[in-house]
């Protein structure tokens, strides 16, 4: 099993910046991959970032590409988002994932198969 927690999420002014930190425990992190994901309210989750578990490969979403920088330190068992330029349409409840350990990344929940509890983010106009 691996617990995941995320944090660093609130209320930001659109052209802000926020960090979210997403700390693991319950297996070795450096075997895991990582993902992000957001869910819009009334949508369905999507994809937004994930880096696998040697750091050598990053995937991000077209609607984040230039912005959003996912990034790992596996000496803190944790993965960051480094989330720039923030639009109102970034409010999202953003989701840490982790694959199993030393499976691929990929942009679907089925890649995935530990979740954290969320956190949400909040972009005013």
């Amino acid at each position: 099993q691996v617990q995941l927690v995320e944090s660093g999420g609130g209320l930001v002014q659109a052209g802000g910046s926020v960090r979210l930190s997403c700390t693991a425990s319950g297996r070795a992190f450096s075997s895991l991959g990582m993902g992000w994901f957001r869910r819009f309210p009334g949508r369905e989750r999507e994809f937004v970032s994930a880096i696998s578990w040697n750091g050598v490969r990053t995937d991000d979403a077209d609607s984040v590409k230039g912005r959003f920088t996912i990034s790992r330190d596996n000496a803190k068992n944790t993965v960051y988002l480094q989330m720039n330029s923030l639009k109102p349409e970034d409010t999202a409840v953003y989701y840490c994932a982790s694959t199993h350990s030393f499976s691929a990344i990929g942009r679907r929940d089925h890649n995935y198969a530990y979740w954290g509890q969320g956190t949400q983010v909040t972009v005013s106009s």
